[in-house]
């Protein structure tokens, strides 16, 4: 994903600029799209919900990148997206993507990787929900670490990626953290051992 940070900045200029506060909806999951975001500064999570009505933390979106793109020309939105702190998003409707392509050959490329890469996150979540909790968590934090350079993540957020209780995840982290794979500072997870949680999670 490092690849994909920052690609659209050329184009914000053509974008609707807006601030969002902490904990705002940006968009939910079945509206009918409206057109993609931008996230210029601050941090977006991204959240599926299940047919069972579970909700399930699926992704966290740093600045630089694209989200909700599968909410071009009207189509509904398979996710929901709502902000962890105040932040710095771009808006660019159906009508501006077009013209922004058709002025700019390559921002169609930047566009349908993003696109592409969004949908094979939802399916590798997909597939490992089925998977033991300790390989789950693994592949979140090695995902967190690989895309952001860090893995900024607590034990409640882990638990709603997961869905599943705290006390299952915090088994795990005491684990991780006496096999000095982990450290915690200041409520988050500070990752030390990235091959070993690789190997985890490609278990």
């Amino acid at each position: 994903m490092k690849e994909l940070r920052y690609k659209w900045e050329p184009f914000l200029k053509y974008g609707q600029r807006f601030e969002a506060e902490r904990n705002q909806v940006i968009y939910r999951q079945g509206e009918d799209g409206r057109g993609f975001y931008y996230l210029s500064n601050g941090e977006i999570k991204i959240t599926l919900l299940s047919d069972k009505g579970n909700e399930r933390i699926i992704n966290v979106v740093p600045p630089g990148m694209l989200f909700g793109e599968h909410g071009v020309q009207q189509e509904p939105y398979l996710t929901s997206a709502f902000t962890t702190c105040p932040s710095v998003i771009y808006f660019f409707s159906d009508e501006v993507v077009a013209a922004i392509c058709t002025e700019y050959p390559d921002a169609t490329a930047i566009y349908t990787d993003s696109l592409i890469y969004k949908f094979r996150t939802l399916a590798e979540i997909i597939s490992l929900m089925d998977s033991p909790v300790e390989q789950q968590m693994a592949h979140y934090l090695v995902k967190l670490f690989e895309e952001n350079g860090s893995a900024p993540v607590d034990q409640t957020s882990f638990a709603r990626y997961l869905g599943t209780s705290r006390i299952t995840v915090n088994k795990v982290i005491q684990k991780w953290k006496q096999g000095n794979y982990i450290m915690i500072e200041s409520r988050r997870i500070i990752v030390k051992d990235i091959k070993t949680l690789k190997a985890i999670a490609n278990s």
